[in-house]
């Protein structure tokens, strides 16, 4: 698209994975976007100001002629694998709605991401995938059909996969689809070459295919992503594990993702290798390799996680929920309650938090933690705090570390015992019209099966005493009497 151009882009599939991260990059770059979707209340509270959301639905074609006039590149990241319907039929109307839509309203360009893999054999997923793209080309638009193999991102569904085999299985017992060759993608270089397509300054009409630097078996994946995140799996490959056997495990193991990886599985057998350079000759992406993919998925989530305000995130339930909330690979639990001072007077309890101070509950607890710790070898209760008041980003509080004060709002700990996973303690202060909430959330990152354990057989425990630090908390504020916390 001409730099120059004031006609819009329009995204489909705005709301999900790949569709929500170019809309971000796109945003960044001040360029007109148009977003169709069939619930333009919820996507609006998620867009920039000056980008327009407008409603409509592939299926039906009428809502697309409105939606698509004046736009300059059309971006079509919508499949119907997860209805639980026939999707190649979905697919197939909906591709042809948007190519017969898109040529009346005068559409310059088309950008579609489908999938890798040799037209002979293909399995019904990425037969559909192939279908799509030439029905798109065949309502005359010129059409980019970006073909890709597993992307590698947290919140990808083929990423999802992998990860819910490695954390939750010791031992990975796989069909023969487990050697097969792909090319795994980044993200990152998924929208990077998105944005290209989109910035080209004449009209294309071509299929280019996309992959990451490496190319290796979904077992290397397995392997690569347990490495990073320190467990020990060993992958084996045998004929007994049916095609239908894997649907029901990974529909169980990824109940979000399920029907989406489900409806993959059978296509785990074709290759999804880039066999033609000609992507080459027309984008500049530094492609990423299989471990810095991962790795950068990795770091992505922990950044995103740590700038998360659970005030915010967390549903305004009332109900206790066992064992706490899934939040991707995360367990998170979280209580509050309210206390009838200033912000900044009920978090000074919080910011005094350990050391001489203590934990205002069950201290005999967290000197028993600490000891078990210590004769682990790990840091224990002897480290306590720098100064008894004062607390900054870097500073030990006995077996924690600051990771995030905001002063009078937020901290955020991150714990340095020896456990099988990572765990982050947050406490947050929210103003009120008349006094103020304060939040305690735990997050815990369990290190496979076994971190997985030792959530749930000490969650009992733990929910208890957080649950009585945080009545503590709210008795030094000082307070009035005392109110139980409300638990999510």
């Amino acid at each position: 698209m001409s730099v120059t151009s004031d006609r819009p882009i329009m995204i489909t599939g705005a709301s999900g994975y790949v569709g929500g991260r170019l809309l971000r990059r796109l945003e960044a770059s001040g360029r007109p976007l148009r977003c169709l979707t069939r619930r333009p209340d919820v996507l609006r509270d998620r867009v920039g100001p000056h980008t327009e959301v407008v409603e409509g639905d592939v299926l039906d074609r009428a809502s697309l002629d409105a939606a698509l006039h004046g736009v300059h590149t059309a971006c079509y990241l919508v499949h119907s694998m997860g209805s639980g319907c026939d999707f190649e039929e979905l697919d197939r109307r909906a591709a042809l709605n948007f190519a017969n839509a898109s040529r009346a309203a005068g559409v310059l360009q088309i950008v579609y991401l489908g999938g890798l893999g040799d037209d002979d054999d293909l399995s019904q997923h990425l037969a559909s995938r192939h279908e799509v793209g030439r029905l798109l080309r065949s309502g005359g638009v010129p059409t980019i059909e970006l073909r890709a193999s597993i992307v590698i991102g947290s919140g990808s569904a083929s990423f999802e996969t992998v990860r819910a085999l490695v954390e939750h299985l010791p031992v990975i017992v796989a069909p023969p689809w487990v050697e097969t060759l792909a090319q795994p993608i980044a993200i990152e270089d998924v929208i990077d070459y998105l944005l290209g397509a989109i910035e080209l300054e004449r009209p294309l009409d071509a299929v280019f295919e996309i992959g990451g630097a490496d190319q290796v078996t979904y077992a290397d994946v397995m392997r690569e992503y347990a490495r990073q995140r320190g467990l020990h799996r060993r992958v084996f490959r045998t004929a007994l594990i049916t095609p239908r056997a894997s649907r029901v495990l990974l529909g169980l193991l990824t109940p979000v993702y399920g029907r989406v990886a489900a409806a993959m599985v059978d296509s785990l057998r074709n290759e999804t290798i880039v066999t033609s350079p000609a992507a080459d000759a027309i984008f500049t992406v530094n492609r990423r390799g299989l471990s810095a993919a991962i790795e950068r998925a990795l770091v992505n989530e922990d950044q995103e996680f740590a700038q998360t305000r659970w005030s915010d995130a967390l549903p305004p339930r009332r109900t206790v929920r066992w064992g706490g909330l899934p939040v991707g690979r995360r367990l998170v639990a979280s209580c509050v309650v309210r206390v009838h001072r200033r912000p900044e007077e009920a978090f000074a309890p919080i910011q005094h938090i350990g050391g001489a101070t203590g934990w205002y509950a069950a201290n005999w607890f967290w000197w028993l933690r600490g000891l078990l710790d210590t004769l682990r070898g790990g840091v224990g209760l002897r480290r306590g705090r720098r100064h008894p008041r004062d607390l900054r980003v870097g500073d030990t509080v006995d077996f924690w570390r600051v990771e995030r004060l905001e002063a009078g709002r937020v901290l955020r700990m991150v714990a340095e015992m020896k456990i099988p996973g990572r765990l982050w303690l947050q406490f947050e202060v929210e103003p009120t019209e008349h006094d103020s909430v304060v939040r305690q959330t735990t997050v815990f990152d369990p290190a496979g099966y076994i971190g997985l354990a030792y959530w749930y057989l000490l969650y009992p425990i733990h929910h208890r005493i957080f649950s009585r630090m945080l009545r503590g908390i709210q008795r030094a504020a000082p307070d009035g009497p005392g109110v139980t916390p409300t638990r999510i």
